[in-house]
């Protein structure tokens, strides 16, 4: 047996023992002491694997057997769990490693990935992507809404023609400019004809200028012969000056010109000839959709270097050829980074049918839907000429842009609050009269929200009114308090004429006049008053603080209160006026969510006739309440930045205007407002506590960059000239 026992009168002797006779790397099983000294089992290290424990004996052979040794029986049960012991890390040494759980990839790679396998650039979609916002990114990979935010991202970055009208109503001279095959002549027919189909053939004539390819002024000449209209033919080198005598005063005039590959130098010729006469031509880029991607960079590059020195601008192009694009990301990847609009898309080679107005949604989703191995991706990381310092500009530039256009679209009279901001531009002596101009057209406006009648605290000048708009959004143009007639019938009758107001939220209770008035004309109103308001129930009067006094509010509704999430918890009761009309008193504690303390509390007044369905007007008003501190501070930005040369009713105007669009966005909760939330904030690059007073920093922020911009753009114009 492997198994040896040592006697040896101490611990230093039977070790002794076991070292010389199994060696230092003996394993020691049991010890223990006995009347003769210290008894240790022990076995060499390598008989490990091949001793098996001795067998017990039959129970019915027991007796003829002596009984077996405590100690050894021990010995032999740690040999058998060591054994199994080295078995199992055998095992587990020369078993395969298991494969790594697979670990999901996030919310921002998966948008990342899809964008790559269609087409677009690293450049773009790190763009779009750095303004995911955190609640989006929280979400699982099967919800559909970082899509649904992916699109309507680059939809919004995307610009088009805002319909049909705006580009054929308009008189003038077109040129289509682009490469050799195109599909310039062919899109020249298609304009043509569907102008001819608005206005009729008498206003319009179609020109070419291509004299080199074999037949091309036949092939135009046949299109024009199908839409009865005149066509004609112009050198190269002509100005179009000369060809205007011969026009007999034709409105709508279509120009095919001569395709030159983009690196042809007669490219700058032929753009600067069209530019050299006194009548301004139009340009327009026909993109090739099913042109590789560092093809259609190069075209866009030189088409609009060669516009740019020849003092033409080229902004406006058409997308050709999208029924033979395997992939339509890259186009479009290309027009959005370049900021260059979209008139429209060509897909057929069918007069007029195979085109339409383009739809950034459309094109968008179309893009997405075409995917590739992400190897394939064919975005341009670097494009072509630029630095990387020119590319942050742009870059910038477009989420600029970006974000501007979608406050016009969201906002109403956004376009007047930035036609303000042009206004501040001017002379002094000029920005009154033009404010006057401007002011004269009126916004409809079903709400109102009345501001107090006084200066505020520190200020000489009174807060604005804002209007409301049908889908509840605020006017990014306030109207200004001093402009209006005095006494409160007075000014709710004007703007009930010029805006056609049928709500009105009062800062204070009108006389009981006013308050005839209003409930004759069925208009709503809601009128916030103070606790000491005194009003009759149940036939005692009392004030407003005394009747609620021990009333416990029991229905609940989240807002923002002055840039902070609150809750407003309400109640109300029914009451009566001073001369008996029927009224609705209502209170309402705003309390902190988080400790249910109560911040402040508000009272209001509104009729009878109206039920208790008023408190999404208790919110509209208590929302506004965050107007005048926000219109404080971007009020004194603009009064640091100006040096004094704005008047102080444009510069109102402005401060207010900003400080609306901030408010409305920082109170309304769907998605297209958390995207501009922040891409607001993303301008700053830093993060604040407070976000109302961010977003109105990154908002005066944009519109001085837009300005700046305006402002060197002129600059480099007349330099050129």
């Amino acid at each position: 047996m492997s198994v040896r026992r040592f006697i040896g009168a101490n611990s230093r002797d039977v070790m002794r023992q076991v070292r010389e006779t199994l060696g230092d790397d003996a394993l020691i099983l049991a010890n223990r002491r006995t009347d003769d000294g210290v008894e240790i089992l022990a076995m060499a290290d390598d008989a490990v694997d091949s001793t098996e424990p001795a067998a017990m004996p039959p129970m019915d052979a027991a007796k003829p057997v002596n009984a077996p040794d405590p100690l050894q029986a021990m010995s032999e049960r740690l040999l058998q769990e060591m054994q199994d012991m080295r078995a199992l890390l055998t095992r587990q040494q020369t078993a395969p490693p298991a494969e790594p759980a697979p670990v999901a990839a996030s919310t921002q790679a998966q948008l990342s990935e899809l964008l790559a396998r269609v087409g677009f650039s690293a450049e773009l979609g790190d763009e779009v992507l750095a303004g995911l916002p955190e609640s989006l990114k929280a979400l699982g990979p099967h919800s559909d809404a970082p899509l649904v935010w992916l699109r309507q991202q680059l939809a919004d970055r995307l610009r088009v023609l805002d319909d049909e009208a705006s580009f054929f109503d308009q008189t003038g001279i077109v040129a289509l400019v682009g490469p050799t095959g195109v599909g310039k002549t062919t899109t020249t027919a298609k304009l043509a004809a569907r102008f001819v189909m608005r206005h009729g053939t008498r206003p319009v004539a179609l020109v070419t200028t291509d004299s080199f390819r074999i037949g091309a002024h036949e092939q135009l000449r046949i299109y024009a012969r199908l839409l009865d209209t005149p066509m004609y033919a112009l050198d190269a080198e002509q100005p179009v000056d000369d060809l205007l005598n011969r026009l007999q005063g034709k409105q709508w005039v279509m120009i095919d010109t001569v395709g030159m590959s983009q690196r042809d130098q007669r490219v700058i010729e032929q753009i600067a000839h069209l530019q050299g006469g006194h009548s301004r031509v139009r340009l327009v880029l026909l993109l090739n959709a099913a042109s590789q991607p560092e093809t259609l960079e190069e075209v866009v590059l030189r088409y609009r270097q060669a516009a740019r020195a020849a003092g033409a601008e080229l902004d406006d192009c058409i997308i050709t050829k999208q029924d033979e694009a395997g992939r339509l990301a890259p186009v479009l990847d290309i027009v959005i980074r370049h900021g260059m609009r979209v008139l429209f898309s060509s897909h057929g080679q069918q007069v007029p049918e195979d085109m339409s107005v383009a739809s950034p949604k459309a094109l968008i989703q179309q893009a997405l839907d075409t995917q590739a191995p992400v190897s394939a991706r064919t975005g341009l990381a670097a494009p072509l000429g630029m630095p990387r310092w020119s590319r942050d500009v742009l870059g910038q530039g477009r989420r600029l842009s970006s974000l501007l256009a979608r406050l016009r679209q969201r906002m109403t009279g956004f376009g007047a609050l930035e036609a303000v901001w042009d206004i501040s531009a001017l002379p002094g002596s000029l920005q009154d009269s033009q404010l006057d101009a401007l002011l004269a057209t009126s916004l409809p406006t079903p709400v109102m929200m009345w501001a107090a009648r006084r200066n505020e605290r520190g200020c000489d000048w009174a807060l604005p009114d804002l209007g409301i708009d049908e889908r509840g959004a605020w006017l990014a143009l306030p109207a200004l308090q001093h402009r209006q007639p005095a006494g409160w019938q007075a000014r709710l009758e004007a703007c009930c004429e010029r805006s056609a107001a049928r709500t009105h939220l009062l800062p204070v209770l009108p006389a009981v006049e006013t308050r005839q008035w209003l409930n004759e004309r069925g208009l709503t109103w809601v009128s916030q008053v103070p606790p000491t308001q005194r009003v009759s129930s149940h036939g005692e009067r009392s004030t407003l603080r005394a009747l609620f006094n021990e009333s416990t509010p029991g229905h609940r509704v989240d807002v923002r209160f002055r840039g902070q999430a609150m809750q407003l918890w309400s109640a109300y009761a029914e009451v009566h006026g001073d001369t008996g009309d029927a009224l609705i008193a209502w209170y309402g504690e705003i309390r902190d969510p988080e400790s249910a303390k109560v911040v402040t509390r508000r009272y209001w007044l509104t009729p009878a006739r109206l039920g208790g369905d008023m408190l999404p007007h208790l919110v509209t008003q208590l929302q506004g309440e965050g107007l005048a501190a926000l219109t404080k501070r971007a009020w004194q930005q603009l009064k640091d930045a100006d040096s004094g040369d704005v008047s102080g009713e444009v510069r109102l105007l402005m401060a207010s205007g900003v400080a609306a669009v901030v408010s409305h966005l920082d109170n309304a909760g769907d998605e297209a407002a958390l995207a501009l939330r922040t891409d607001l904030l993303n301008l700053l690059g830093t993060r604040r506590k407070r976000r109302d007073t961010a977003m109105l920093d990154a908002l005066v922020h944009a519109f001085m960059a837009r300005d700046a911009i305006r402002q060197l753009g002129s600059v480099s114009r007349e330099v050129s000239v």
